[in-house]
């Protein structure tokens, strides 16, 4: 079996669960377009039998992985950058600016996924009060859902991943829990932690050329 088939298989046999009354389950793998985009997408960059080190984000936000499946990938850079089109508004995410950018940086999507898969460590999304909202935010939320993020990362790291070396994309929180649940099951030898884009587009703008360098030397370097 291909590494994207092996991918692919993973997104589309995921299964939702509860969440609080006020948080809705963003669920891209459930629409027809989406399946389309999602199987187009791995195919043309991971038909191969190769591993891949794994950049762990949040869950996909809602204009971006929410929409298209594939994490920190808006419609507008799924057509521009990785040439597929779809039918969705091409509207663009902040974080799949900066992600795009620095792809572009590092050397262009083929080399970068020749090497990469991106991920997230919850791949779905969640909206409150119709914002984005992080599966650490809520307790009872992180509390159902965590032996499934559990197993959703194993199935990656056995199916398609690398085991010396994983790579986070968010401090705080998002590296906080990532780093428990590493050290009670041992997914990953070493892992890599680098700022979040909507930190750096949201609050770092001016200083967002330092950060896709040390992203790029960073990525290169493993």
């Amino acid at each position: 079996m291909r590494t994207s088939d092996k991918i692919i298989k993973f997104f589309f046999n995921l299964t939702k669960l509860k969440t609080p009354s006020s948080i809705e389950v963003l669920d891209p793998y459930s629409s027809k377009e989406t399946k389309k985009i999602v199987s187009e997408f791995y195919n043309k960059f991971y038909s191969d039998n190769n591993n891949r080190i794994i950049c762990f984000g949040i869950n996909p936000g809602r204009f971006g992985g929410g929409i298209t499946g594939i994490p920190f990938t808006d419609p507008y850079f799924l057509e521009k950058n990785c040439g597929i089109n779809s039918t969705y508004k091409k509207k663009k995410e902040i974080s799949a600016s900066y992600i795009y950018e620095m792809i572009e940086a590092y050397g262009g999507v083929q080399k970068f996924y020749n090497k990469f898969f991106i991920s997230s460590i919850c791949p779905y999304g969640f909206i409150e009060n119709g914002n984005n909202f992080n599966y650490y935010d809520n307790k009872i939320l992180l509390e159902n859902w965590k032996k499934s993020i559990i197993n959703w990362i194993n199935i990656q790291i056995n199916s398609f991943g690398n085991q010396k070396i994983c790579v986070i994309i968010g401090k705080g929180k998002n590296q906080k829990f990532f780093e428990m649940i590493n050290k009670e099951y041992k997914f990953f030898n070493e892992i890599i932690t680098l700022p979040h884009p909507r930190w750096v587009m949201q609050y770092k703008l001016k200083e967002k050329q330092h950060h896709i360098n040390n992203y790029v030397i960073t990525l290169k370097n493993l």
